[in-house]
């Protein structure tokens, strides 16, 4: 109830039709690390955000607009926890900004949000593809294309089926270029998940003439609180491609859980071509400890083994100086969900 009525405060010096919403909520996430990243020979300690979840802060609300139809919005804006500022973002609302109709026919968004090829691999990926077990970091270079969408897109139209479908899913989205081709993107995924069993295939293409392309396709099975995944993602751009193998465990221990994954990825030799990318291993390994539902502890090592001309980087690591440079990183962190 506070958080609605702290929300309904803010959007109040906006404007008043905000108090139409039947729900309005605030809300958050704040994740901060003590961190020390080495590539080659250079080394970095410091404190920093979103060591295992990007910190944000967001509104989002629904109304019920009768006969089974609500309309929804969504605001959501990283923090820099370690800075006060909005981090990695270029945009205040960068994380998402959508307006929603829901019903039994599923969901339309309109607004910039995350891609469903994204959504796929955050779930497969222990780390949700953020922090130092960043499964992404070795396989999501655009590899010369300049798109943009890899992780977001902007001026985006996007579908989710609902649920009640007997554990089959769907997404699907389209992003409008607006006189850049490297934003314009379509995007699509199916998946079925019940009980212990979860599996997804996705696909996105961005760009107008030679397409940059990446596919997914990844299953996981829970086994009483021990999760394997497989994951196989390609990205491709002309005859330059990039394979990838992740293979990820999460078990849950106690009040703990241990998680690690590690990824394979291979660069053909037109991709080698373009600067930084070749064949890499990535190893993360870490444990979170839950204080309560909201609170969490934890800790994460990882590696990215670098072959020939690749320079990828753990995040928050120094850019590498030459190819075939390890790059690592041990962290210890608070999060806190609100």
């Amino acid at each position: 109830m506070k958080k609605a009525l702290i929300a309904l405060a803010v959007l109040g010096l906006t404007g008043g039709a905000a108090v139409a919403q039947s729900s309005v909520t605030l809300f958050g996430v704040i994740d901060a690390d003590m961190k020390y990243v080495k590539t080659g020979d250079l080394k970095l300690k410091k404190l920093d955000s979103s060591g295992l979840s990007t910190s944000r802060f967001g509104v989002k609300g629904v109304e019920d607009l009768g006969g089974g139809l609500k309309a929804g919005f969504w605001l959501e804006s990283e923090v820099g926890v370690d800075k006060g500022d909005t981090g990695s973002q270029s945009a205040f609302w960068g994380r998402r900004s959508t307006v929603s109709l829901m019903g039994d026919f599923g969901e339309i968004r309109l607004g910039r949000y995350k891609t469903a090829t994204k959504l796929h691999i955050e779930d497969f990926d222990p780390y949700a593809a953020t922090g130092l077990g960043d499964v992404t970091k070795v396989f999501s270079n655009g590899l010369g294309s300049g798109a943009t969408t890899f992780s977001r897109a902007d001026n985006m139209v996007s579908y989710e089926t609902p649920s009640g479908l007997g554990g089959f899913y769907g997404a699907a989205d389209i992003a409008a270029g607006e006189g850049n081709n490297n934003n314009k993107e379509q995007d699509v995924r199916l998946g079925y998940k019940d009980g212990p069993i979860h599996v997804s295939a996705a696909f996105s293409s961005t760009g107008a003439n030679t397409k940059y392309k990446v596919s997914s396709v990844a299953g996981s099975y829970d086994f009483s609180g021990i999760k394997p995944a497989l994951m196989y993602t390609t990205t491709k751009f002309g005859s330059a491609e990039i394979k990838a193998v992740t293979a990820a465990l999460t078990w849950s221990l106690g009040q703990g859980q241990l998680q690690t994954s590690y990824t394979d990825s291979k660069a053909n030799d037109a991709a080698r071509l373009v600067s930084g990318v070749d064949n890499a291993k990535l190893f993360a390994i870490g444990y979170i400890y839950s204080l309560s539902k909201r609170t969490s502890l934890y800790t994460t090592f990882s590696q990215i083994d670098n072959n020939g001309g690749a320079k990828y980087v753990v995040s928050g690591a120094p850019a590498a100086t030459a190819g075939g440079q390890k790059s690592s990183g041990f962290d210890v962190g608070m999060r806190h969900s609100f």
